[in-house]
């Protein structure tokens, strides 16, 4: 397998990490959000364990050597996703997927600290021009209401970049996993993790789901499990920090579904930021086809 299997799977991953946020998002607040996250986590299973079997067994599938290390995965990763599903009864689907375009910053951040990856000047300056665009991004969101700033854009902004950052230590963490962990080990004990904490919510009162609920928390289920399968299986493939950039194809995802759902398109500000995020990457990825194509050469 190639780095370019890796990159398939990170972009069909990004389609389905939108739709799963597509489905907490049509469930605009109505039902409480560590609900939302046990469904969520508990649907997950049915793809993850069916994948497991065709890949040789359910058992073997999910062993482990490394507890703690799926702790620590499934930590960032769950509160990334807290973070991520509160910022979006805030903002609108399109503005949290531009302002999670931080993710993969951090993560090229994080894969140089931590794993001692060697990331090469391109990908610093695609870094450099993804966080101007996400200040952009934030220009455009945190408007003035008389002399102090719109509460509820400015609370969504900050959930959503702290999500940003948990997001990319978790796929850090996944991909120090998966030097001795199977995916589906990852992808599984991660569900489980998530599904159990939110039980903590129970006390804050959870709701029984009614009419279309069921379908967006089954749904919201099932592209998050699916998600996971793809995000594990990306990471064996190729560097965090060379998959990074593809998480920018989520924009064009958000947008298309948000236009065919509400009728709704994204603002100038929120275009430009993520117009110079993709355009750090589009110059990441060109440097690495060309280096490719030069050592091939030799």
């Amino acid at each position: 397998m190639s780095a370019g299997t890796g990159i398939s799977m990170k972009i069909m991953a990004a389609l389905s990490s939108t739709l799963m946020l597509a489905c907490v998002k049509g469930l605009d607040g109505t039902i409480p959000v560590g609900e939302v996250i046990f469904f969520r986590s508990v649907v997950a299973l049915i793809p993850l364990l069916c994948w497991l079997k065709l890949q040789g067994g359910v058992l073997q599938g999910i062993q482990t050597h490394n507890v703690r290390g799926h702790f620590v995965r499934g930590l960032a990763g769950s509160t990334a996703m807290y973070l991520s599903y509160l910022s979006l009864l805030y903002i609108s689907l399109t503005d949290a997927t531009a302002l999670n375009y931080a993710a993969p910053l951090f993560t090229v951040l994080l894969a140089a600290a931590v794993l001692r990856e060697n990331v090469r000047f391109h990908r610093w300056v695609a870094v450099v021009a993804g966080f101007s665009g996400i200040l952009v991004m934030m220009a455009g969101q945190l408007t003035f209401s008389g002399a102090h700033f719109s509460f509820g854009a400015t609370a969504g902004i900050m959930l959503a970049l702290l999500a940003a950052l948990c997001t990319a230590g978790a796929s850090v963490q996944i991909r120090a996993l998966n030097q001795t962990e199977k995916p589906g080990a990852i992808a599984f004990w991660f569900a489980v993790m998530t599904a159990l904490t939110s039980l903590v919510t129970l006390v804050t009162g959870w709701k029984i789901p009614q009419g279309n609920a069921w379908l967006l928390l089954i749904g919201c289920g099932l592209f998050g499990g699916i998600t996971q399968i793809l995000l594990t299986l990306s990471l064996r493939f190729a560097d965090a920090s060379l998959l990074a950039p593809f998480d920018y194809t989520t924009l064009l995802w958000s947008v298309l579904i948000g236009f065919l759902l509400s009728g709704s398109l994204p603002t100038q500000p929120t275009l430009i930021g993520a117009g110079l995020v993709a355009l750090g990457g589009l110059y990441s990825l060109w440097c690495e086809h060309r280096q490719r194509r030069t050592l091939a050469m030799e």
